[in-house]
């Protein structure tokens, strides 16, 4: 307990300390999205009692996101939370699950959004996804703000949600949205070196990623074939080629090295947040290099730490799968209100 505030310390990295069965950060990564650990998510959310509703935000320009609002019955919330999953992810992925359950708990209510052709939601929308769409991210979230007006507001991503989180963080001032706190787990970086990593690291988070988005934009190929006439060879490009190819079709960046620019966040372009904001990553993270975190130039009001072990949004704590990164995030986020 801390003397001076009542409240029990913040959770820090330090206090990650997995039994060493869970010491792998590829058995850490891969537990982290397996079925045994979406059940912990679904059961962790079933608990809190919640009310979830579906709806369909503003993405601006004619585009349309999905969305989860969960809330408990009886309780008046102590805050908003908007959160964002990874690539290929969804609300309905395991840490978007257990880490809405922690808010909840903490007498929040939750926003899960789905970023574009993520969950079940391609048909929304004709054009696909691309990482550097930050602008209906940046609509979607006033949207949500204008809707659910609790405050304050905070926003918890992870991966490619954290690169998101992050990114929304700095041009929350000129959109008008006043964030209180932003926490990030094993946020993309530089996307060139989560490339690189990818193609030369333990082949399985290649060929995972590769399936997933593959799948993805077969979906797409169904639902608008007028628009998307893309043939199976250009799927079977690996995650370089097809997304240069991405690029060539769907975007104007012209070429790859302007596009993965489009969404970097290395070095000094977290520089001038003024949100505070809190970044978890692990030593061992086998997609994003701890490198690139280590070298970013962060504002007094952020923080990073690093986690020895934990994996890539892993971080799990025992064999029932509880997450060490979903307590870590709502406890930096419950601070926040607690402070206020």
């Amino acid at each position: 307990m801390n003397l001076h505030t009542g409240h029990p310390p913040l959770l820090r990295a330090a206090d990650y300390q997995p039994p060493r069965w869970l010491h792998s950060p590829h058995l850490q990564s891969g537990l982290s999205s397996s079925p045994w650990r979406l059940r912990h998510g679904q059961r962790a959310l079933a608990a809190t009692g919640a009310v979830t509703t579906t709806h369909i935000v503003d993405g601006g320009d004619g585009v349309r996101l999905q969305g989860l609002h969960s809330a408990v019955p009886g309780v008046t919330p102590c805050g908003l939370a908007l959160l964002l999953h990874g690539w290929e992810g969804s609300t309905e992925s395991s840490y978007m699950r257990t880490t809405a359950a922690q808010l909840l708990a903490r007498g929040f209510e939750v926003f899960r959004l789905n970023f574009r052709d993520h969950g079940d939601t391609h048909h929304l929308n004709e054009e696909v996804f691309h990482s550097n769409r930050l602008d209906e991210v940046v609509h979607a979230a006033v949207d949500v703000a204008n809707r659910f007006a609790t405050r304050p507001l905070v926003i918890g991503g992870y991966s490619l949600g954290g690169n998101f989180a992050l990114r929304l963080a700095l041009r929350a001032p000129a959109a008008g949205l006043s964030v209180a706190h932003v926490a990030a787990v094993c946020p993309a970086v530089d996307p060139a070196q989560v490339i690189d990593t990818l193609e030369t690291g333990f082949g399985l988070y290649h060929w995972y990623f590769q399936r997933k988005w593959v799948r993805s934009l077969k979906r797409k190929r169904e639902l608008f074939p007028q628009r998307h006439n893309f043939d199976d060879r250009t799927l079977a490009l690996n995650l370089r080629e097809l997304t240069r190819w991405l690029v060539e079709q769907y975007t104007d960046f012209g070429t790859l090295d302007r596009y993965f620019d489009g969404y970097n966040i290395a070095h000094d372009r977290l520089a001038a947040l003024t949100v505070p904001t809190s970044i978890l990553t692990s030593e061992d993270d086998p997609v994003i290099p701890v490198g690139d975190l280590r070298a970013l130039q962060l504002p007094p009001t952020a923080t990073l730490e690093i986690a020895t072990h934990g994996g890539h949004c892993g971080f799990l704590e025992n064999m029932h799968g509880a997450g060490f990164a979903e307590r870590w995030v709502a406890d930096r986020l419950a601070a926040t209100v607690a402070m206020s």
